[in-house]
């Protein structure tokens, strides 16, 4: 499994075709299973049922107005804001069948992806949907007794399925304000205190060093050290 750190910040739609483009080739059989681990540029990345809501056009205004490029991302549920400050973790695989079986499992291997490379860092996240979340799933991580930190999503085509996390590190201030007036306008509800980042309890923990404890697992796994 090929290990990319690629990205484009200056354009954050650019990374989401990247990714499109990948998934489509690891289906075809044309590229390696990859694991892409990269610090984006400010975005607001929209789920496809985010499309379906009469507010769309109006958070995809939002989105802009707050500095962040708007996407609709591959991944499922709701709406995500991440930029700079973030780590986004990309798992892509190839099935020689329905990529539907093994959904669970996947979703709890890049859980456990994300725990232990943060647990490197003195950093203990937690499993379980807060409620009142943002982009609420089953396989949100948290600090104890604090915000949402992490979110997982999936998305599955024939022969290839997409596991994505979003690792906010720092910047929960922006964060917290974009969330507010995009869930607003998409009348979605949300709790803002679930809103946060691991330097709420992690002060000294940056970005630069969860991408490297995330590249460093992602590689002792694809090199079966761990």
């Amino acid at each position: 499994m090929d290990i990319v750190t690629t990205a484009h910040p200056e354009r954050p739609e650019l990374d989401m075709e990247l990714t499109g483009t990948l998934l489509r080739a690891i289906a075809r059989g044309d590229a390696h299973e990859t694991i892409r681990v990269f610090r984006p540029g400010p975005t607001l990345a929209f789920g496809r049922l985010d499309r379906a809501r009469a507010g769309f056009d109006e958070a995809w205004r939002v989105a802009l107005a707050h500095g962040r490029t708007p996407v609709v991302r591959w991944g499922g549920g709701h709406a995500a804001a991440y930029d700079s400050e973030c780590v986004v973790v990309e798992i892509l695989r190839r099935h020689e069948r329905q990529a539907v079986s093994g959904l669970e499992d996947r979703f709890l291997g890049m859980v456990d992806l994300i725990q232990q490379a943060l647990a490197t860092l003195g950093v203990n996240l937690e499993l379980g949907e807060l409620p009142g979340e943002y982009c609420p799933g089953l396989y949100s991580l948290h600090l104890p007794s604090g915000p949402k930190v992490a979110g997982v999503a999936q998305r599955v085509l024939t022969r290839a399925s997409l596991m994505t996390a979003v690792v906010v590190v720092g910047g929960a201030d922006a964060l917290r304000a974009t969330l507010a007036d995009v869930y607003a306008a998409l009348g979605l509800p949300l709790d803002l205190r679930t809103v946060g980042a691991v330097t709420d309890g992690h002060p000294d923990v940056t970005c630069g060093l969860v991408k490297q404890a995330i590249v460093g697992s992602a590689a002792a796994r694809t090199s079966g050290t761990q």
